[in-house]
């Protein structure tokens, strides 16, 4: 579902076409840092698990779903080596 009309669609897209490829890398940068700065601060606002690390915490929340549980319990065990 989109509110957008299809030229504004079409303008925004053109838009960001015409930004060379190192302001459009520094623009998806600037958005990846922004989330994670949510989500931490998210994870601090409820308080956290006490047994698990802030980076643990953020990889679950960002990509815990991509995985299968196996998978997920190895990258954990990782960050928590690491």
């Amino acid at each position: 579902m989109t509110d957008t009309s299809p030229e504004v669609l079409s303008r925004y897209r053109a838009q960001l076409l015409a930004l060379s490829p190192a302001a459009r890398l520094a623009m998806a940068s600037r958005m990846f840092s922004t989330a994670k700065a949510l989500a931490l601060a998210g994870i601090r606002r409820e308080g956290g698990r006490a047994a698990s690390s802030s980076r643990e915490q953020l990889f679950l929340r960002l990509y815990g779903h991509e995985f299968d549980a196996q998978e997920v319990q190895r990258i954990v065990e990782y960050l928590r080596g690491a």
